[in-house]
């Protein structure tokens, strides 16, 4: 049960810090976040179901996909700076390209 309520507020955090910040570094650690209590949501799901090497197995998969994705979101974002020399996504929506 305690748990449970911990994934759900991972998962509020991660939303509302990816809705409610202007920086593209801070949206990051959002995604980071909401991914990190999907993971502990799905290890959760598989303890009470029983099925935990199945949980396991899909867990280290999107550990792979989400360190993937990072890196290249990483690396969208420094080219952001680099170009932009800012990373406030109220800029970013003024490019035109």
């Amino acid at each position: 049960m305690v748990s449970a309520i911990a994934v759900v507020m991972l998962f509020i955090i991660g939303i509302y810090c990816i809705m409610a910040s202007y920086n593209l570094v801070r949206v990051l650690i959002g995604v980071e976040i909401l991914i990190k209590a999907v993971t502990l949501l799905i290890i959760l799901v598989g303890y009470k179901s029983g099925s935990l090497a199945l949980a396991q197995a899909l867990v280290i998969t999107m550990i792979v996909v989400e360190v993937v994705m990072i890196t290249i979101a990483v690396g969208i974002v420094l080219g952001i700076h680099i170009h932009n020399d800012s990373l406030d996504v109220r800029k970013v929506r003024r490019l035109k390209g």
